[in-house]
């Protein structure tokens, strides 16, 4: 190929990718606002045309698939870069907890929980990110900085509440969703907790929240 037609094919290869990350910002923004909306909504928010949306994802829960994926695996390399850290156990879990906040992995995962059917990989990498937190934590209460009543469950399901924190101004959520996660690793790590009431969600009880309710009736749905 010649000069021209590689620049060519460069120039349409950088104008899909565009798109591609124009469809996956649209798309958050969307089914943040209601899962239930059309997949034609994210086109028209991502200023693209529905036939080059459906080029890249073949229907909604493609598409859907396509973003719990991508947050699985920002939350993996979270978790996993703080498992790396040797630095003191106590100052590796707040930036643990501060990252995984900022990376915001959970807030649109939890909200499109049981819309799509979780393909092999976000089985895969959901169970791989359950055990690399579940190892963090046992380090950390190893470390006598974390109370031992914490499992992975409760992890969870405390970023899902800190993130249903949302401002119009963007620095004042995220201001406000790190005031509170302050409060939360105060309590956390304070050395005479108070007992718990009931157990921490079971990664059976996690998991099932993501398989859909009527899987046969959404197989197929492009919204």
């Amino acid at each position: 190929m010649d000069d021209d037609g590689s620049k060519s094919l460069s120039g349409r290869r950088a104008e899909a990718a565009r798109n591609d990350q124009l469809i996956r910002d649209a798309a958050r923004e969307v089914f943040m606002a209601d899962p239930d909306a059309p997949i034609s909504a994210v086109a028209e928010r991502a200023g693209v045309g529905i036939g080059a949306l459906y080029r890249r994802y073949s229907s909604k829960e493609d598409l859907l698939q396509h973003l719990a994926a991508e947050n699985l695996r920002r939350y993996l390399e979270v978790v996993e870069a703080a498992l790396a850290d040797d630095r003191d156990p106590a100052v590796v879990f707040r930036e643990f907890m501060r990252r995984s906040l900022d990376a915001g992995a959970h807030s649109l995962t939890a909200r499109l929980a049981g819309r799509y059917p979780p393909t092999e990989e976000l089985r895969r990498d959901g169970r791989r990110a359950y055990l690399a937190t579940r190892e963090l934590l046992e380090r950390t209460v190893a470390a006598g900085a974390l109370r031992p009543d914490i499992d992975v469950g409760d992890i969870s399901l405390l970023f899902e509440q800190l993130q249903l924190i949302r401002f119009v101004d963007p620095r004042r959520t995220h201001e406000l969703r790190h005031r509170y996660l302050t409060l939360l690793l105060d309590g956390l790590m304070t050395p005479s907790p108070s007992p718990l009431p009931g157990p921490s969600p079971s990664w059976d009880e996690l998991r099932g929240r993501y398989e859909p309710k009527d899987e046969p009736a959404t197989r197929g749905s492009s919204g």
